[in-house]
Parts: C-alpha cells; sequence; structure tokens
C-alpha cells in the first residue's frame, strides 16, 4: 500500500486537467505516491479524457457537485492512504515536490499538517496570494502570510528558504496532512462553502495538539483566482464571514468575544471605506456577512481552551496597522519567537 495519495478535486475542469495533470502526474506517480482526481459530478468530458490520456491517474467518482469542502471530505473517505495531499486542479507542481513535504511528516509525527512554498503561476518570481510561505493570523484574527500581507506580494528572494517553520495555518491551495487526523477532526466545513476552510481547519488541528508547518524545499506553482476575484463582493462576502465564523470555533470563550467585539469595529472602518469610495455592493457584503455570522454561530457551541491566537508567532502584531498605518510590506516577525524544526 502506498503512503501519500495526492487528490485533485474537479468540476467541469477538463481544460484544466488538460494544462495540468500531465506534469502533477509525471512528478507524482511513484511507487510511494498515488494521484487522484475526485470528480464532483462533473457533465463535461474530464473523466473520459484522463481514462484515455493518463490511466496511471486513479479516479473517484462523486454521484454530484458536493462543493469543496463535502467533495474532499467524500474523496478523503474513500482515499485510504496514511498521509494525503489537498491539491487545487490549477497547480504546477515540481520535480519531487511531496517529498520534502512527506519526509519532514514521517519525521515529525506531531506535524499534522504542511504546505510547500507557493508562488505565483504567471509571475513564478513572487509568492502567490494564498499561501506564500505561510499563514499566520494577526492579533484580531485577520490572516496574513510571510510574503503576502493583505493585497501586497513579495518577489521571493530566498528571504524565506531555510529550515522548515511553525506557522498558524498552511494554504489549500496545496496542504498535507495525515488522513487520520482529518477524519478525526471532521475535514473541511462544508458550513464554510468557500474561502478559509483550511485556515479554520489548521486552527483546529493546533487545538488538538499538532503542529502546522511550511516546507519550503518544496515549491510549486499556482494560478489562484480561478473562483472569485479581488473586489468581488461575493468574495468579500465570504471573506469576512468565514473570518468571524473561524474565530468564533476555534478561540477560547472569553477570548472570541474580546476578539470579535474589537473585529466588528475594525469591520465597522472597512465598510466605512467601502462607502467613502461609493462601493455599495461590497459595503452590502460586510453587513451581510456579519448578520450571517449572527445566525450561524450557534451551531457552534463547544469552543476550545487553547488560544492559538496568543500563541502563534507574531501573535501582538496587528495586520491593518503594519499595511496600511506603518505603511509595510510585510510583518516581520522575531525568529527568536519562531519555532524552528
Amino acid at each position: 500500500m502506498k503512503k501519500l495519495g495526492v487528490i485533485i478535486l474537479n468540476w467541469n475542469g477538463e481544460e484544466l486537467l488538460k494544462k495540468f495533470i500531465p506534469q502533477a502526474s509525471e512528478y507524482t506517480v511513484s511507487d510511494e505516491a498515488d494521484l487522484i482526481v475526485a470528480d464532483n459530478g462533473s457533465s463535461d468530458n474530464s473523466l473520459a479524457w484522463l481514462a484515455k490520456n493518463h490511466p496511471e491517474v486513479m479516479t473517484i467518482r462523486l454521484d454530484k457537485n458536493y462543493g469543496f469542502s463535502e467533495g474532499y471530505n467524500r474523496a478523503i473517505k474513500d482515499a485510504e492512504y496514511e498521509y494525503i495531499v489537498l491539491l487545487n486542479s490549477d497547480v504546477e507542481v515540481t520535480p519531487d515536490w511531496w517529498k520534502p513535504m512527506l519526509s519532514f511528516m514521517e519525521k515529525n509525527p506531531d506535524a499534522g499538517a504542511i504546505q510547500p512554498k507557493i508562488l505565483s503561476f504567471a509571475e513564478k518570481n513572487r509568492f502567490e496570494y494564498a499561501g506564500a510561505a505561510g499563514g499566520y493570523l494577526d492579533s484580531l484574527g485577520y490572516p496574513y502570510c510571510r510574503g503576502r500581507l493583505f493585497d501586497c506580494i513579495e518577489e521571493d528572494n530566498g528571504q524565506y528558504d531555510g529550515a522548515p517553520a511553525d506557522i498558524c495555518w498552511a494554504s489549500g491551495a496545496c496542504l498535507m496532512t495525515r488522513r487520520e487526523l482529518y477524519l478525526r477532526l471532521g475535514g473541511l466545513d462544508a458550513g464554510f462553502f468557500a474561502h478559509m476552510e483550511e485556515i479554520d481547519l489548521c486552527c483546529r488541528i493546533l487545538n488538538a495538539g499538532y503542529r502546522v508547518c511550511a516546507v519550503t524545499e518544496s515549491s510549486v506553482y499556482h494560478v489562484g483566482g480561478a473562483s472569485l476575484a479581488q473586489g468581488n463582493p461575493r468574495k468579500t462576502y465570504l471573506n469576512f464571514r468565514n473570518n468571524l465564523l473561524l474565530l468564533h470555533k476555534n478561540l477560547p470563550k472569553k477570548k472570541g468575544k474580546k476578539v470579535l467585539l474589537f473585529r466588528r469595529l475594525a469591520d465597522t472602518l472597512a465598510f466605512l471605506m467601502f462607502l467613502a469610495k461609493l462601493d455599495f455592493a461590497n459595503a452590502k457584503a460586510i453587513i451581510d456577512a456579519h448578520r450571517d455570522f449572527r445566525k450561524m454561530k450557534k451551531i457552534y457551541n463547544v469552543f476550545p481552551e487553547n488560544d492559538i491566537l496568543s500563541a502563534q508567532p507574531g501573535a501582538d502584531k496587528s495586520a491593518i496597522v503594519e499595511r496600511y498605518i506603518k505603511r509595510h510590506k510585510s510583518i516581520k516577525i522575531n525568529p527568536r519567537k519562531q519555532d524552528m524544526i
């Protein structure tokens, strides 16, 4: 039995498969790893093309489109490997891309999830928005990355290379985890629909006593933005709502109430900024996000004891202050606070 199953979730993505599967297969399928396409009830020619052109790629056929989270959850239940990778269909992999990650997982049984260095497919010397060199949450729970602070994305000059580093969340564009742990924690939360499901999963992994790490010896290239573009009101809605949800779910009750109080103030400022730009659609998206968060939070009533915000490197930083007041392009984390492996 092979140790690793690399799973690409597909829904009517024949053109993406044609573009990225040949290289993914060449650099993945081996004595230790399988490449699997989990098909979310596609109506195009995806599976027929795969069967004809890449019979070495395994398939899992789902009976309908279950979406991102539930699609992966169902596929991973069927994929009986010790380790799994969630790999987006718009990712270009590199030779031996999975080997440093698998080696790290096997040597570090306390590692629950890891990601490689994620670079832009369009600008290969620049980090990609969704993950870069590993993700964090600031003091108010806003996500940022080594290599990306809000809309400011750094060039990759090797500044984050070296030993694997502890992070707060790994990108769902390319995330390796332990299948048993993934299933035990309930997998991705289908209630999120889209955006930040992997951050929520990583928070639960941290609260379960495992680590989340970035292994920059490995790198992949991500197209990104395939579902919703930046500035799209639907994306704004999902990002604001889901960020509130993951904080409510994954912080101790008292700490969560405190953080969410300050978040309401910060999100009010974001609302006013959209109004000042006459961007009424995105302003309304923030109102809708808070309204629906108040409804949805009632189903999450079990709170962890661990304060994952305070425990992570850079916990005292504010992404808003660093980017929009100090005009910094990145958040510098004190290496003494960063737990290197």
